[in-house]
Formats: C-alpha cells, structure tokens, sequence
C-alpha cells in the first residue's frame, strides 16, 4: 500500500492529481523490483518541514528536494518514509524547464529507491539507480530526467 499524505496545499495547487502522480510512480518502482507487497509513505510538505527533518536526522539545517527514511525490517513490509518539499521541487522543475509533475515522479522514484537500499555515493551506484529511475519513468512517459542536467538529490 502506497500512503500518499499532502500536508502542503501548494502541491495540490499546483498539480490536482499531485496524489495519483505520486502513487503511480511508487508503485511502479515497486513493480520494476517485483516488491508490490510492500508498503510505503509519502509525504507531500513544504520546505520548513523538509528543513526540520533534514536538521534533526541528518545535521543539515536546509531544505532538501527530497528525504528518505527506510526502516527497519518488520512484519508489516513497511519500507519507510519519502517526504518532498514542495518549494524546492517547484524552483528546481522551473530552472530544470521540466514540468513540476515529471519532477515530482522522477523525485519520489529516487526516494522510494533509497528506500530499498539503492544509493549514488559512487559513480557506479549513482548509474544502477539513475538507470533504473530512467527505466520507470518511460514506462510513464517521462523523459530521461538527467538529459538536461537534473540537480542533486538527498
């Protein structure tokens, strides 16, 4: 089950199908990995809310386009907490010329996959996993977001 809460209304102000987006791609991450058992969380906030948690779990006190909590294994196949701020998300997807709803789906893909344990600290870890947000967004009719640059993520 994919948990969609938007605590910022700027998300849905800006995209009315913010949530459909949001679960779309989630699932479709989880179905690229073969794990649709599993359960997740995301938050849609704002960027005070991305800063606090950045502050209080990772000594950086700024917003951040995108947050990943994995948890612990349990009973419950619950993998963890994506949180987006929607200020940065909106400022990048305007400098990037992207529209914001790619960018939220390319975001929220990067997420769920820290989630299942992939990382981009090395070259090679960062072309396993932009590979595969590539491989999930064309199955949605995105564009590979990392032709025009993309930014940084958390």
């Amino acid at each position: 089950m994919i948990d969609v809460e938007i605590e910022a209304a700027a998300w849905t102000a800006a995209l009315a199908d913010a949530e459909a987006l949001t679960r779309a791609v989630a699932e479709a991450v989880l179905a690229e990995e073969r794990l649709t058992d599993r359960n997740l969380v995301v938050l849609l906030t704002d960027d005070e809310a991305v800063r606090a948690l950045n502050a209080q779990f990772r000594d950086k006190d700024k917003p951040t386009n995108v947050l990943s909590f994995p948890a612990p294994p349990n009973p419950e196949q619950h993998l963890g907490d994506v949180a987006l701020a929607y200020e940065t998300c909106a400022r990048e997807a305007a400098e990037q010329g992207k529209p914001l709803a790619h960018h939220l789906q390319h975001l929220v893909a990067h997420g769920v996959l820290h989630l299942l344990g992939y990382d981009h600290m090395t070259d090679e870890e960062a072309a396993d996993m932009e590979g595969l947000e590539r491989v999930v967004l064309a199955r949605l009719g995105i564009p590979d977001p990392y032709a025009a640059g993309e930014g940084d993520h958390d």
